[in-house]
C-alpha cells in the first residue's frame, strides 16, 4: 500500500506594508517506490538494481535488471548450428542486449539461446534478452532472492570465438567458456 502525504504550498507577497498570504494548492503526493532485488516488477522479478560505479547508474532514478520468473529452456544451444563469430564479446552491465542484437542477426533462423529470448513476449513485455556474462553474474548471486533456478549450467549473451561462450555454473558461481553446442539453461532479462 503507498503512502499518501499532503502538501501545502503558500505564497506571500508583500504590497507596500500590507503582507498577503495565499494558499495556492494542496496536492496528494505519492512519495517515490524504493524497488528491491526479488520484488515482482515490470513483467518479472527484479534482479538487479545499479550501484554507483555501474555503467548506466543514475542517482536520481534506480535502474536494473529484471529476470524472467522462470527458465525459458532447460535444453538450448547458443548457436543456430553455425559455428561463426558474431561479434557478441561484451560482458559487462548493459550489454547482453546488445549482444543479443548482434547473436540474432549473424545467426538469423533457428532454435537457440538468444532467439529465444528476443522473441519472448512475456507479461506484455517484449524487450527481453539473453544477459551478458557480467549480468548473468548478478542473476546467480541474487538467485535465491530471484528464485526458479537450476543447480546448473546457464548460457551468457557473451561470446568466447567461433566456437565458445560464457556459461555460468548456478551451484557454484564459476563461469567458464563452452561449445557453443551444448545445451544448457536459459534465462532471459530486461532491462528498467
Amino acid at each position: 500500500m503507498k503512502t499518501k502525504y499532503k502538501v501545502w504550498i503558500y505564497s506571500t507577497a508583500i504590497i507596500g506594508i500590507l503582507l498577503i498570504f495565499t494558499n495556492s494548492c494542496e496536492k496528494d503526493v505519492v512519495p517515490p517506490t524504493v524497488l528491491a532485488v526479488g520484488d515482482n516488477y515490470q513483467g518479472g522479478i527484479i534482479a538487479y538494481i545499479l550501484q554507483a560505479n555501474d555503467p548506466g547508474y543514475d542517482a536520481s532514478t534506480q535502474h536494473g535488471i529484471i529476470a524472467a520468473e522462470s527458465d525459458q529452456s532447460s535444453s538450448m544451444q547458443w548457436y543456430n548450428g553455425s559455428y561463426v563469430q558474431t561479434g557478441a564479446a561484451a560482458t559487462i552491465l548493459g550489454t547482453g542486449n546488445a549482444n543479443t542484437n548482434m547473436i540474432v542477426n549473424v545467426q538469423g533462423a533457428g532454435s537457440y539461446a538468444a532467439k529465444l529470448c528476443a522473441d519472448l513476449v512475456l507479461n506484455n513485455y517484449s524487450d527481453w534478452y539473453l544477459p551478458s556474462k557480467d549480468e548473468l553474474n548478478k542473476l546467480q548471486i541474487n538467485k535465491i532472492a530471484i528464485g526458479g533456478f537450476a543447480s546448473n549450467f546457464y548460457w551468457s549473451s557473451s561470446e568466447m570465438g567461433n566456437g565458445s561462450a560464457w556459461i555460468q555454473v548456478f551451484d557454484t558461481g564459476n563461469g567458464v567458456g563452452y561449445s557453443k553446442d551444448g545445451e544448457f539453461y536459459v534465462r532471459a532479462v530486461r532491462f528498467f
